[in-house]
């Protein structure tokens, strides 16, 4: 920046006097040109990347490739508050509102590396999930996904830290945990989806975690041009505007493109609790009474006893045998759950709270053994695994009847 010849250069923030550091503070921007440039040069070293911000991200990003595999949302929160000050995620915003291209590719740089690393890092954690993975994740397509709140809340930190980056770097800390769950949270799962085998999370993470990134960016790059920042050259004003274009394009896809604006995994709508199917009265011959040999009267005596020389015997007629029942038809169905958890878990009785018994993939045939039964707000059948034959609980709705069965 080219300063007029009458204008000292541009002061170290530490040398200033007392009461210029007491009016900067109270400011919410700098005052003069010489502050500005000082504060300028201060922020920048403050949001270049550091050894302790890969070190801190890798530990973070293990906690998280954990918590992705264990289903653990208080992992996913731990490693979020283990993560480092994303102070270089800020930067980006900070080079934008300056027009700074050196420092802005520098900055950029260091973040693609350790989105490189956080990568890495979920990939191998992946790998490693594949031996306890449950069936069915529910927290790893959360962060998989678009969503508006998502871009509600990174619009909110990114400002905040911008503002504390600035004013006061010790105020990051909590900014910077919710810059880390959005930003970097998404590409861990990336990486742990293309490695565990799990459906949608690769490569839809590295595009949340794109775009989250370019949101935050510009975000924080609106927070500093509130606090007085200005682009240093004409090419700044060109950075800038590529950036509000880039903004609009964000905002077109999260407006327009529903199918991808998604805040939670679909979840099983509860189905209206139906009656248990009464057992079918099979019309079965009713057991007829056996012809017995009928008792004549015999000849009036003087004292009526019973003679045992006529006592009623059956006579060898058919009696009812299991030959003529018909059994039942048995019923299949096939398993249909969303795609994204893969099929369905067969519990020892119904209820989220029982036991896990087994697991049965989508497109696989079972036998359907019945009754149903309400628990937990769902309705669940008990059926038989075909492969190994094991029999379990399931959820009902999960199923596609392959037999024709009636109220089903």
């Amino acid at each position: 920046m080219n300063l007029p010849r009458s204008q000292t250069p541009p002061e170290d923030p530490r040398n200033l006097s007392p009461a210029r550091r007491r009016r900067a503070r109270r400011a919410l921007a700098p005052l003069d040109a010489a502050e500005r440039d000082a504060f300028w040069n201060q922020t920048a070293h403050r949001a270049e990347p550091s050894v302790d911000f890969f070190l801190f991200l890798s530990l973070a990003a293990i906690v998280w490739a954990v918590g992705l595999s264990l289903d653990a949302p208080a992992l996913l929160l731990l490693g979020a508050l283990l993560a480092p000050m994303m102070a270089p995620v800020v930067g980006l915003g900070l080079g934008i509102v300056t027009g700074s291209a050196r420092f802005f590719v520098r900055v950029l740089g260091g973040v693609a590396v350790a989105a490189v690393l956080a990568f890495a890092l979920g990939a191998l954690g992946g790998a490693a999930a594949r031996l306890w993975l449950p069936a069915t994740l529910q927290q790893a397509p959360l962060h998989a996904h678009l969503g508006l709140w998502h871009f509600v809340a990174l619009a909110v930190v990114s400002g905040w830290a911008a503002v504390a980056l600035v004013r006061r770097p010790a105020a990051m800390v909590v900014p910077g945990v919710g810059l880390a769950y959005e930003v970097f949270l998404p590409v861990v799962t990336a990486g742990f989806g293309l490695t565990s085998g799990a459906a949608h999370l690769f490569p839809d993470g590295l595009v949340v975690f794109g775009v989250h990134l370019a949101w935050a960016a510009l975000c924080a790059a609106l927070g500093f041009a509130l606090l007085g920042f200005r682009p240093l050259t004409l090419f700044g004003y060109t950075l800038g505007g590529m950036a509000l274009l880039i903004a609009g394009v964000i905002l077109a896809l999260v407006l327009g493109v529903g199918t991808a604006v998604e805040t939670q995994v679909a979840i099983p709508t509860p189905r209206p609790t139906l009656p248990a199917p009464l057992p079918t009265a099979t019309s079965l011959p009713a057991p007829s009474a056996t012809p017995t040999s009928t008792l004549t009267p015999m000849p009036p005596t003087p004292t009526w006893t019973p003679t045992p020389t006529r006592t009623p015997t059956p006579t060898p007629t058919p009696s009812p045998s299991p030959s003529p029942t018909p059994s039942p038809t048995p019923a299949y169905a096939v398993v249909h759950a969303p795609e994204k958890y893969g099929g369905v878990l067969l519990r020892s009785d119904a209820g989220f709270n029982h036991k896990i018994v087994g697991r049965a993939n989508n497109g696989e045939l079972i036998q359907v053994l019945g009754p149903e039964k309400e628990a937990d707000g769902y309705v669940w059948v008990r059926v038989l695994l075909l492969n190994n034959g094991k029999t379990g609980w399931v959820l009902e709705h999960l199923l596609l009847m392959a037999t024709p069965s009636p109220d089903w």
